[in-house]
């Protein structure tokens, strides 16, 4: 039997603006994501009737939170060692390791984005909104799961966080040419594909029903689907970090890491009670 495979051979991964400096595709994925959130924010705020003014800081919080959070976490998490071995490099988009090289937006964890996006709509509702943190997080949890999956695909644009190898036969597997020959599970897709669905069902539980009323339903609803579809898709992937395939009772790194966010989404959805 053949094996049936789709051939990833990008010719270029991201498009050569001047000199040495391009645009990567993955960071092209990034401002689309923060651009079509920003007016899917700029809806809500408009049928929250709530001051248009406040959507240019939201925008700063947003940008500045989660790509701190999302580089820091993935220094933390996956690649401590680049706190030793090239410093400036883990918070500006280029590297000096090796000789200076722009690399744009490129090593970011979701769990430190997610952190990050909490602790900058903290702040943000603290200095510019003044309502409730948790009145911010319900509504902006709809432009980030819709971000998700822009980020996903620019995973895939990159050959990054590829699967394990196919069973023989499997129609949609992919041969990642910058890695190797072997025909791989789509992990980026398949989690650009759950993503699609989270989406979906916090915009039209906002839009057609009362749950973005339920102050913290629609926060930890986030929090629990993305995060589950992250620790199902992770069984396709190959290991971020060498030696944590099997880290804790048979999670990976990305399994243990969405667990607690899971528990919190389940907090937030059943057990929280707004104070009065």
């Amino acid at each position: 039997m053949t094996f049936l495979q789709i051939v990833w051979e990008p010719a270029s991964d991201g498009i050569r603006l001047f000199g040495n400096f391009k645009i990567h595709y993955y960071s092209l994925m990034w401002m689309a994501a923060f651009i079509v959130g920003f007016y899917i924010m700029k809806k809500i705020y408009y049928n929250e009737k709530q001051d248009e003014s406040k959507l240019d800081s939201l925008f700063m919080y947003s940008v500045l939170g989660i790509m701190i959070g999302a580089r820091l976490g993935h220094v933390i998490f996956y690649q401590a060692e680049l706190f030793r071995e090239d410093f400036f490099s883990v918070f500006l988009p280029v590297k000096f390791s090796g000789g200076f090289e722009f690399t744009g937006f490129r090593g970011l964890a979701s769990h430190g984005a997610a952190i990050g996006m909490i602790i900058s709509m903290h702040l943000y509702n603290k200095k510019v909104l003044k309502k409730s943190v948790l009145w911010i997080l319900d509504r902006v949890v709809i432009p980030c799961a819709l971000g998700a999956i822009f980020i996903r695909i620019g995973n895939f644009f990159n050959s990054e966080m590829i699967g394990k190898p196919a069973s023989e036969g499997l129609p949609w597997a992919v041969v990642f040419k910058d890695m190797d020959s072997i025909p791989r599970h789509p992990g980026q897709l398949y989690e650009a594909f759950g993503y699609v669905f989270v989406f979906l069902i916090l915009f039209v539980l906002y839009w057609k029903t009362k749950k973005g009323q339920q102050e913290g339903f629609l926060f930890g609803l986030f929090l629990l689907m993305l995060m589950a579809v992250r620790v199902f898709v992770e069984q396709f992937k190959i290991a971020q970090v060498d030696g944590r395939e099997d880290w804790i009772f048979g999670l990976n790194t990305g399994q243990v890491l969405s667990i607690p966010f899971i528990l919190i989404g389940l907090y937030f959805m059943f057990f929280h009670k707004t104070k009065t």
